[in-house]
């Protein structure tokens, strides 16, 4: 019953706080992380990808308060884009929302018993269809950071063969000072989104390549692209920075 007290309390604390009583989407981050033990008679660990030997808990945070909603403990070989993984913790992150939060988000549910919107982030381990289709069925927003294939580097080599190119705008930071020669382009006119819920867009975000950086989308010598798929309304710009 401890989740369920939980939830109990938090519905109080949430219901008086200036920060989560807004009209404003809730806001749901699921990632995972490695936890190393020293020892090999741990009760369900695994090696990891990295070599190391633990567990692989998967997590979902509520962005606004930074509070630890739900987590599901792993071994450390538990794949890191699991669609039933992300998408139960996620049930188990709605379920400890306030109710008048959580309803119209559950398995299902009908888009008109959403009261509140709710937005689900993730890495690119969250970037399937099964994750995606899942948050549609639960009338739940994604932004999940997008993988590097063919498709998406075409797409961003053709925004510089467009003749008279206006596609890429200033990139801002989240506090809104502009990031120094960055910029924040919208490529859903340039790729196939068919196989992706209705309304999918792609914004894809370009910076000047530090010592050290991964090259990601697109192979150069002057950039690093960072991209991801949303499914919400608004400015490129504006949906780059959250």
């Amino acid at each position: 019953g401890l989740w369920e007290a939980m939830a109990g309390a938090r519905a109080e604390v949430w219901r008086r706080s200036s920060v989560t009583n807004t009209a404003e989407p809730v806001v749901l981050d699921i990632d995972a992380t490695l936890v190393e033990v020293h020892s090999e008679n741990k009760e369900g660990t695994a090696p990891t990808y990295k070599r190391g030997f633990g567990f692989h808990p998967m997590l979902c945070f509520a962005d606004a308060t930074g509070e630890a909603l739900a987590a599901r403990l792993r071994p450390g070989n538990a794949g890191a884009n699991t669609v039933a993984d992300h998408l139960g913790v996620l049930d188990d992150a709605i379920a400890q929302l306030p109710p008048e939060i959580a309803a119209g988000h559950r398995p299902g549910d009908p888009a008109s018993a959403v009261a509140r919107p709710v937005v689900v982030r993730t890495d690119s381990a969250g970037c399937t269809h099964g994750f995606v289709e899942g948050c549609r069925d639960r009338n739940i927003g994604f932004a999940v950071v997008a993988r590097s294939n063919r498709q998406v580097t075409a797409a961003i080599s053709r925004t510089y063969s467009e003749p008279g190119t206006g596609r890429w705008a200033p990139a801002r930071r989240q506090d809104g000072q502009p990031r120094d020669r960055a910029g924040v382009a919208e490529l859903t006119d340039l790729v196939d989104l068919s196989d992706w819920p209705a309304g999918t867009r792609l914004i894809v975000r370009r910076e000047p390549l530090h010592p050290g950086a991964q090259q990601t989308l697109l192979p150069s010598t002057e950039f690093r692209y960072w991209g991801h798929y949303t499914d919400q309304a608004g400015d490129p710009v504006d949906l780059d920075v959250t």
